[in-house]
């Protein structure tokens, strides 16, 4: 069963419907026993880190995903702000993030020759995979995703880094830690590109 968590944030209608377009049913949640018998976990997201943390905490979800995410090592697909929740701590907040992640998110500082360019970056961009995944089957190559971000994350270890993104700097798109998967554009909005991503998250095995 996949579920969508959630918790307060997202575009859980686009990514609903993106699902269902490649053949999968999934169940939007907030409920405790919904999510714990999950075995496929999408974590979107769209707003502020620490709005996204403290709806978290209002709803006693971290305990619970905890659990389902380290413990029984349930495959989770962090979207955006999901994304940046996975590691421990953003520029744009004062609360912790979720620690699954060695990371930490900071907003885009861009040095000459592009102090011009527009935050957020929104629009179309590429993802250059830094190294094969199942997730990336069939996107290696030729792939165009969806980007509306003032934040970026930034991994301790190359080790978590899947692919990386050109907007004034290089900057790390997607990352990968076991079963913890992440991209910081929308996958949802992507067309064929987000639809071959999320077929291969759900095929994961």
């Amino acid at each position: 069963m996949i579920v969508i968590i959630d918790y307060g944030l997202g575009n859980l209608g686009s990514m609903i419907n993106m699902l269902k377009k490649i053949g999968a049913s999934a169940i939007v949640s907030s409920d405790h026993d919904v999510i714990s018998k999950a075995d496929r976990i999408i974590f979107p997201g769209v707003g502020s880190f620490d709005m996204g943390m403290h709806n978290l905490v209002e709803r006693n979800m971290i305990p619970l995903l905890n659990k389902l995410v380290l413990n029984k090592q349930v495959p989770v697909l962090g979207v955006c702000l999901g994304m940046q929740l996975l590691g421990r701590r953003s520029d744009e907040g004062k609360l912790p993030g979720l620690g699954w992640v060695d990371a930490e998110t900071s907003m885009f500082k861009f040095e000459e020759p592009f102090t011009n360019l527009n935050i957020p970056h929104m629009g179309w961009n590429q993802l250059a995979v830094s190294k094969k995944h199942p997730i990336l089957n069939e996107l290696e190559t030729e792939n165009r995703f969806y980007f509306v971000h003032s934040y970026h994350v930034v991994c301790a270890s190359t080790d978590n880094i899947l692919g990386t993104t050109t907007y004034g700097i290089d900057f790390t798109s997607a990352i990968v830690k076991g079963n913890i998967m992440g991209v910081q554009f929308h996958p949802e909005k992507s067309h064929k590109f987000g639809m071959r991503l999320l077929k291969n998250f759900v095929e994961l095995v």
